[in-house]
């Protein structure tokens, strides 16, 4: 989905196809290209989008195409028992932080700061760390995330525990 701004057609079509690569099967909502001057369509439209991304069973993660600018205009056309009643992942960064602190904070659900369509998917494996981002949203990481970028090293040793929260 578009929860933003306006994402190019191209970019849009090659980060869909990175989704492919991972093996997931991305469903493009009808929406996702729209323009309205630099955000992708009204603000109704864009929560609508969501919503429907959301409320269908057969989607398992709900993917941001790109962050810029928007996202928080979104948040008065969301539901917390909507979203509830059907939980999710949701996957974005930069402007999706608004969406990611009210789905951590306001609803008590997993949100992931990781790799949208526009730049990261689009790139390929060079655009994200697959190990890092399948570990965080599959079931395979139940036990544990392991999050082990090439070049990632720990400045202090050890583990901790708590609340982590974007912004």
């Amino acid at each position: 989905i578009s929860p933003s701004s306006a994402i190019d057609a191209d970019e849009y079509e090659r980060g869909m196809a990175g989704l492919r690569a991972l093996g997931w099967e991305p469903v493009r909502d009808a929406s996702a290209l729209e323009r309205d001057a630099y955000v992708a369509g009204p603000a109704e439209l864009r929560a609508q989008a969501f919503l429907r991304a959301w409320r269908d069973p057969s989607i398992a993660a709900v993917v941001a195409s790109r962050g810029g600018y928007g996202s928080a205009q979104i948040l008065p056309w969301l539901d917390r028992e909507t979203l509830l009643a059907t939980p999710k992942v949701f996957i974005g960064y930069s402007d999706t932080t608004a969406l990611l602190s009210w789905l951590t904070t306001g609803c008590g659900m997993t949100a992931v700061h990781g790799p949208m369509l526009e730049k990261r998917f689009a790139a390929g494996a060079a655009g994200f760390d697959a190990g890092s981002l399948l570990s965080a949203v599959t079931t395979a990481g139940a036990g544990g995330w392991a999050l082990a970028p090439p070049g990632l090293e720990a400045l202090v040793p050890g583990e901790s525990t708590g609340v982590l929260v974007g912004g």
